[in-house]
């Protein structure tokens, strides 16, 4: 997908846009402009996306590497309290400690809506989690279905989560499923 979108990049610089655009060249500035949104918006849901398959795949060093060094954490529509603000290996090793018990993690996420405006972004998706851990009574998943609200910071080039946010909409399944 970045290939397509840097071949487009480098066919509208070279051509002065598309043949459509007026002869004062704000058209294909304007095209310029909207391409690079289009590129930054395709990097900060790449770095959402990195953060559940790292998450799913427990690789908690990358997982820490997504996240800004201080991260305001919203998960009371789950757990109650209130949003914490939290390091990447505070959450990490929270994260470690609750799924270590879980064969397998997937994390499916769309409906993406995206803005990015300089060196900040705010980015909203639909979330589906599914916990698995064979046991007695062949009631083996627990599915989380809900939202996401993020924030991220452009950081030395790279985007950073710095805000995370689940809206939980509904919990179905083994509700204990540790201990069943």
């Amino acid at each position: 997908m970045k290939k397509l979108l840097l071949f487009t990049l480098v066919i509208l610089l070279t051509t002065g846009g598309c043949a459509c655009l007026d002869q004062s060249g704000s058209g294909s500035r304007q095209a310029g402009a909207d391409l690079v949104i289009l590129l930054e918006k395709q990097a900060v849901q790449e770095v959402i996306t990195q953060l559940f398959v790292s998450t799913d795949n427990r690789d908690w060093e990358m997982v820490n590497a997504i996240f800004a060094d201080q991260v305001l954490f919203d998960m009371t529509s789950l757990a109650g309290g209130e949003p914490v603000t939290l390091s990447p290996v505070q959450i990490t090793q929270s994260w470690d400690k609750g799924l270590k018990p879980l064969e397998a993690i997937h994390h499916q996420a769309g409906n993406f809506l995206i803005t990015v405006e300089n060196d900040s972004a705010t980015a909203f998706c639909y979330g589906i989690a599914t916990h698995y851990l064979p046991n007695k009574t062949n009631q083996n998943t627990r599915t989380f279905v809900g939202s996401y609200d993020f924030h991220l910071v452009k950081v030395d080039g790279s985007w950073k989560i710095d805000q995370f946010k689940f809206n939980m909409k509904y919990l179905d399944g083994n509700l204990q499923l540790e201990s069943s």
